[in-house]
């Protein structure tokens, strides 16, 4: 029974009766069952990355000597105990990704098609609005355009999956685009920073970066976590089964990228507590562009995959799930990343790391109220599947109304 498009109760042999409250509760359930599906990790992501900031900020202004403490072990001129933080916090999210699915990347024309879309989307479109939009939104303050770059050419490898497991997406083909975009950043990540910033982007002599010290960055930052996901997840795999590695270790061992996270955010704000408390207009205007290319970027993947879908209606291959991937791996980014390269390459203290941090702070809120406007769009448009106009209907209309209550 259609219980939010009908509206109405209906008995056998009786006339039906209008029951708004019914709606209104089904209604209800629909609008609040994202957030309800996170974990209890994801719900408190954005609390507890604004409760690490004003710990940080509290610390770096009132405890005398902090920063000096931190930076007694070096690493490459990061902080050592930053640079600890930074590869733990890439870790579990680089043993979470599929790489066994890797082989299906080439199997079919499907794949090949979306491949092509998903890099377009995301290595050529996204590096290049996030900088316009720094540019028009950050024109006077270099520094903080600098870290919102590194941002935008950071594609998501972590959260991506979760927005589209709640969105009602494939989430299988999604592993594959992680897969991808995951290898694809150890080798674009420094040549695109370069060409994005010290050239097109026409920052000062200062501010410009060197590829080798980006390059190095990617390999700690990345290609260390990236072989200790692997040998990781192969490990565990092995020695207990694939259902004991994702059901039991990886949300356990989840643990410790939050944990990373928050640490590296609150020694951020710790070396920048007096910067931050005297400059909070510039911090609220760096979340300017990161709102505005969320949203741009997940609303214009959304609508090229409908409007492919409603004029050819080629199966699956561009129907409401793969319009969910495609608009959630471009709206989303590897902030974890750009904000170890930003600290490694201008320093903890950056504005440049600052600028970088915002990110997961915009990110979360922004990318959930996404999943809802999916999840009302997978009724509101009409999709076509297998060459059959249909609408999808979301999973809570069809059970009976006695578990709606």
């Amino acid at each position: 029974m259609d219980v939010s498009q009908q509206g109405y109760l209906q008995d056998d042999g009786a006339q039906s009766h209008p029951s708004p409250s019914i709606d209104s509760l089904t209604q209800t359930a629909i609008a609040s069952r994202p957030f309800m599906e996170l974990s209890w990790t994801d719900r408190l992501l954005t609390p507890a990355i604004l409760l690490s900031m004003i710990v940080g900020v509290i610390i770096g202004e009132f405890v005398p000597g902090v920063q000096q403490a931190f930076d007694l072990a070096q690493f490459r001129g990061v902080s050592s105990p930053i640079a600890v933080g930074l590869i733990v916090m890439m870790w579990p999210i680089l043993t979470k990704v599929h790489y066994e699915a890797l082989p299906s990347l080439f199997m079919t024309w499907h794949n090949w098609l979306h491949i092509f879309i998903s890099l377009f989307l995301n290595w050529i479109i996204g590096p290049f609005l996030m900088l316009g939009l720094a540019w028009a939104t950050l024109p006077d303050l270099p520094e903080y355009r600098t870290g919102i770059i590194l941002v935008g050419l950071a594609r998501c490898i972590a959260m991506v999956m979760i927005w589209v497991g709640l969105a009602k997406g494939d989430v299988q083909y999604c592993a594959i685009l992680v897969i991808m975009n995951s290898l694809l950043q150890i080798i674009l990540y420094s040549p695109l920073a370069v060409f994005f910033i010290n050239v097109i982007g026409g920052e000062d002599a200062g501010l410009r970066v060197a590829y080798s010290d980006i390059a190095i960055s990617v390999v700690i930052y990345l290609g260390l976590p990236l072989v200790a996901g692997c040998i990781t997840r192969y490990a565990v795999w092995g020695i207990t089964g694939k259902d004991f590695l994702e059901r039991c270790f990886l949300p356990i061992f989840g643990l410790l990228s939050l944990l990373g996270l928050l640490y590296t955010i609150i020694v951020m704000f710790a070396y920048q507590g007096h910067e931050i408390l005297h400059n909070l207009g510039p911090v609220f205007r760096t979340m300017v562009p990161l709102v505005l290319y969320f949203i741009i970027m997940w609303t214009l993947a959304f609508w090229w995959m409908y409007r492919v879908n409603a004029r050819y209606g080629y199966g699956r291959s561009f129907s409401y799930d793969m319009a969910v991937v495609q608009s959630f791996t471009a709206g989303s980014n590897n902030f974890e990343l750009a904000i170890a390269v930003a600290i490694a390459v201008y320093g903890v203290d950056s504005k440049q790391a600052l600028a970088a941090t915002i990110g997961p702070l915009v990110e979360v809120p922004v990318l959930l109220a996404l999943t809802w406007l999916a999840l009302h769009l997978r009724t509101a448009l009409k999709w076509h599947d297998g060459g059959v106009l249909t609408e999808s209907v979301p999973d809570i209309e069809s059970r009976p109304v006695e578990e709606i209550k």
